[in-house]
């Protein structure tokens, strides 16, 4: 008997390749919810699963090179959300427009705060394109809603501070949302009367 067969029958061999078997196994149960990875593997004959784990091997082995970090994180903010966002708008629900563009206000806004603090934040932690990574699946996936939380706690309070404090300055101003086009008609008839 070989040294590779006495290894393959050793039981904590066998117990981690049950337990390897159990959790891919559970992964591509759910997988299944997704047509395009069905359509992919009948087209491929790669199991989903498989082609899963590759794919994030891969997304890892390309964050760990310096040069594609970044333009791998900006491909994993905008890609499938675009996909997804497109599909959306297409849907007659309005529940997925309301996700998409809460997470497309949410992703601009850390775009914007990113700018500004980029090279600072990769001198002191240079796996930041795998933790921006890591933070954009969270912002996008449902199964954690992530933009819908920062929404609520941190965009809108901000904006609704901002929105406050310019909406208080001018006194005569009219809301935006009560603007119509007959008063602005009015407003510019009386501009041209009045010269």
């Amino acid at each position: 008997m070989s040294a590779a067969q006495k290894v393959q029958q050793h039981p904590a061999f066998i117990q981690a390749q049950d337990k390897a078997n159990y959790y891919v196994n559970q992964l591509d149960k759910e997988l299944n919810k997704y047509p395009a990875l069905t359509a992919f593997e009948q087209r491929t004959q790669i199991p989903k699963s498989y082609a899963f784990i590759g794919g994030v091997i891969l997304l890892a082995i390309l964050h760990s090179i310096n040069a594609f970090a970044s333009p791998v994180s900006n491909l994993v903010g905008w890609a499938l959300p675009a996909y997804l966002s497109v599909k959306a708008i297409e849907t007659t629900g309005h529940n997925d427009d309301t996700q998409w563009l809460t997470y497309w206000v949410v992703f601009g806004f850390f775009t914007f705060l990113e700018s500004f603090a980029l090279r600072i934040v990769l001198y002191y932690l240079p796996w930041y394109f795998a933790f921006k990574s890591v933070f954009i699946l969270w912002l996008q996936l449902p199964a954690f809603r992530g933009a819908e939380t920062l929404y609520g706690t941190i965009v809108r309070p901000l904006f609704v501070n901002v929105s406050s404090r310019t909406g208080s300055s001018s006194s005569t101003a009219q809301p935006e949302s009560s603007v119509s086009a007959e008063t602005l008609r009015e407003r510019a008839s009386a501009a041209i009367h009045s010269e």
